[in-house]
């Protein structure tokens, strides 16, 4: 899984989506500044310098004598110092980045508060006290900020069109940006583009009377051509037991709100549905609606949408991926679900690839898929016209002019509870354009920012976690040998991809990406218009194609990480290489802090309940012994309990959903620090920062925890409990710490405190 807390829709939290200096020195060799020996003037003894002795009055030669005594004086005092206090104090890092990393961990915490009691209020309280939620935010900490400036530096290499030596990728990256901040022609357009859409789709009853018979046409115009999932999604990814190939996998569709819970809760959710359908019925009017129409058409939308939530699987019920798994071919979904024509409706999704019923084809929603058929079989066509076409609506509204953008703003101000902003639309042209040629952009950004260097340090610090990881599997007292065994195997084996994809370095096959990608740079809903073609030609050619590890689940600006079960890799994007995370001129304890963490999550993702049923080679089937499977499920169970007895706001989290990214988050803490420990047995205690007060073990946790420092609205706390299979970073950092023997040994915490119970869950 993703390590920031971002949830993927689709198949389960596992599956992915994916794309396959001057030396600034004088030109002539002259120093700009001279610094050749002064030439002596034999007749007069003087310099030529600037400054000419005999030209002084007696009284000014004394004077500078003087100065020159005294200036001589204050540089020995000050040598003779710097000596004395660096004997007094051998081990403190003076140098610029330490004092600066000083201050900044210094500003972010609360020495008022007992580490062995709160840990995570010691290390982020001063953070939350002077970072105020900014405006339009729903939650704010250090991966937003760094966003933040990763967008900044897109927005100046999309913005400038003058650099030359770009590919035709890039450019059109440049193109595709400069159309979506051309607000006079999205404004002048209006709904236009969305209404001449939807009558070629064949019209809804928003407008005028509706009774046609073509629920099979529509399904498959919308779900081929506009990317949109109505009732299930289908989608083209590795087999989950044949990792050398790729497979058509079908699973249950997202809702309009962010999880079931919301529609069958609705005493507690009120709010938000009421916002929903509002929202909803205001986009009718845009449209052409009336008020009332709009209303009753949305109202029976949400109706449906309820039916389909009670239908709908939870997360939690479907982690156990060789339970979900079901392989079956494309003429057996008629069986399992007839409502759907489903050979004509796969040959057009995959177009051109030619399909024939005895295509292969992985189910993971069976039940799911036998009941959406029988509602749809008992559902009004006209509400089924109306669903799908919503959907397509919902997914073109920030395409569209500034009265949908303001209509949906209006949503989510409740929906996340953020204040009322007017967000630049700079940023959302970014975001856009990194999600539709994030490649390409890519490639832009990695050039720009990346020093080439990092990718090898990083690299040596992920063998460094990998270690200490498989030396921890020797002291695992619940696992058979033969088991660790296998496990070190994979371990061994799990590929990583740190930086960036290495095609994006070539323009040729960078071009080549993008080559059926038409770029226009001021028509802007042309352009997502033809991304949705060309990601559908793209998806359709991945069928017939073997599995790429080149293939990346995100783009190299991207704040996160990931692991991919199916390929056995870790992915570090560049955008994550940088501060708070990492810094070649911090102490090596902010670093395994920080990045070290991340990669030890990652890594840790490969044995946790979902992860560890995928073998080395990342094919799904049974590799530990039962009594091995029996013992790790035992140990998980302390997880469950310990995590779903935390709460936020008073809503409990759920254990459970929260499993794979809290087995993580320990894992990936304990491998961090034993390779950090083993660091020092190599290179020796490093230099303490000044001012802390704290030994760099102690820093080695208070950098993790600031990593997580955040601030949230209640409502997108509530939205990340029902969910984001990530626990709340307040529970990312306490949880991991009271599980932590080394913590509690390194800030003397006494038996029984809060941050040291009694009872600690271990398991990597």
């Amino acid at each position: 899984m993703d390590f920031r807390g971002q949830p993927y829709s689709g198949m389960s939290t596992y599956k992915r989506a994916t794309l396959d200096e001057e030396d600034l020195v004088d030109s002539t060799g002259d120093d700009i500044y001279p610094s050749s020996p002064m030439q002596v003037n034999e007749d007069t003894q003087t310099t030529d310098g600037p400054t000419c002795w005999p030209d002084r009055t007696q009284r000014e030669r004394r004077l500078l004598f003087l100065v020159c005594v005294l200036s001589l004086g204050l540089f020995i005092s000050l040598i003779t110092t710097g000596v004395f206090y660096n004997q007094a104090h051998p081990g403190l890092c003076l140098t610029e980045p330490c004092i600066t990393v000083a201050s900044a961990v210094m500003g972010a915490l609360n020495r008022s508060v007992d580490p062995c009691h709160d840990f995570y209020n010691f290390a982020c309280g001063g953070w939350v006290k002077s970072n105020p939620l900014p405006e339009g935010k729903s939650r704010w900490g250090p991966f937003s900020n760094l966003w933040e400036h990763n967008m900044l530096v897109m927005k100046h290499l999309l913005e400038n069109t003058t650099v030359k030596g770009l590919s035709t990728a890039e450019e059109k990256a440049q193109q595709y940006y400069q159309a979506c901040m051309n607000e006079t022609k999205i404004e002048e357009l209006g709904a236009k583009p969305l209404q001449q859409l939807i009558s070629q789709i064949g019209g809804w009853a928003l407008n005028e009377p509706w009774d046609k018979n073509n629920f099979q046409e529509v399904l498959r115009t919308v779900s081929a051509s506009l990317r949109t999932s109505p009732f299930f999604t289908v989608f083209v990814s590795t087999d989950s037991k044949n990792s050398n190939s790729n497979i058509i996998q079908v699973d249950q569709s997202s809702l309009g709100l962010p999880s079931r819970d919301y529609y069958l809760n609705k005493t507690a959710n009120e709010k938000y549905l009421t916002a929903y359908l509002n929202f909803l019925v205001e986009l009718g009017v845009l449209l052409g609606g009336s008020e009332e129409t709009s209303r009753t058409l949305m109202e029976e939308i949400v109706d449906f949408e309820t039916t389909l939530a009670n239908i709908t699987v939870p997360q939690e019920e479907r982690r156990d991926e060789e339970l979900i798994y079901h392989k079956m071919e494309a003429k057996d979904l008629t069986t399992l679900a007839p409502a759907v024509d489903w050979m004509q409706y796969l040959t057009e999704v995959f177009a051109p690839v030619p399909l024939n019923e005895s295509e292969p084809v992985v189910v993971y929603a069976t039940e799911y898929l036998q009941k959406v058929s029988d509602l749809i079989t008992k559902t009004n066509k006209s509400l089924l016209n109306n669903y799908m076409i919503m959907k397509v609506v919902r997914k073109m509204v920030s395409i569209l002019d500034q009265r949908f953008q303001d209509a949906e703003q209006r949503f989510l101000e409740v929906m996340y509870g953020t204040k009322k902003s007017c967000t630049p639309r700079w940023k959302l042209c970014v975001s856009d354009t990194d999600s539709a040629l994030g490649f390409a952009l890519g490639a832009m950004f990695v050039k720009d920012t990346f020093a080439e260097d990092s990718k090898a340090i990083a690299e040596n610090m992920v063998a460094e976690i990998k270690w200490a990881f498989e030396d921890s599997l020797k002291y695992v007292t619940w696992m058979d040998s033969e088991t660790k065994k296998a496990a070190k195997e994979k371990a061994d084996a799990i590929y990583n991809m740190v930086g960036y994809p290495e095609f994006i370095m070539n323009a040729t096959k960078l071009d080549k990406v993008f080559n059926d990608f038409m770029v226009v740079s001021d028509l802007y809903f042309q352009n997502v218009m033809q991304y949705y073609n060309f990601s559908a030609r793209v998806t359709a050619d991945q069928l017939r194609k073997t599995p790429n590890r080149n293939q990346w689940s995100m783009t190299p600006p991207t704040v996160n990480a990931y692991y991919n079960p199916t390929k056995n890799e870790m992915v570090l994007p560049a955008g994550i290489l940088q501060a708070p995370f990492y810094s070649r001129s911090w102490p090596k304890a902010l670093n395994f802090g920080g990045i070290g963490v991340v990669m030890g999550h990652e890594l840790t993702h490969a044995f946790d309940d979902q992860g560890r049923e995928y073998d080395k080679d990342g094919n799904l089937r049974p590799w530990w012994k039962n009594s091995s499977v029996e013992a790790f499920k035992k140990q998980t169970q302390c997880m469950v309990e310990q995590y779903g007895n935390y709460s936020i706001n008073q809503e409990p989290l759920n254990g459970r959903h929260t499993l794979g990214e809290n087995i993580a988050d320990n894992g990936g803490l304990k491998a961090a620090y034993k390779a950090y420990v083993n660091w020092i047995k190599k290179n020796g205690e490093e230099p303490t920062l000044p001012a802390l007060g704290m030994t760099n073990h102690q820093l080695f946790f208070v950098g993790f925890a600031q990593v997580w420092c955040s601030v949230r609205t209640r409502e997108s706390s509530h939205e990340g409990v029902i969910t984001d299979p990530h626990s709340p970073s307040r529970f990312r950092v306490i949880g991991t710490i009271s599980n932590s023997q080394a913590f509690s040994k390194h800030f003397s915490c006494k038996a029984d405190a809060p941050m040291n119970p009694k009872h600690k869950c271990d398991l990597w």
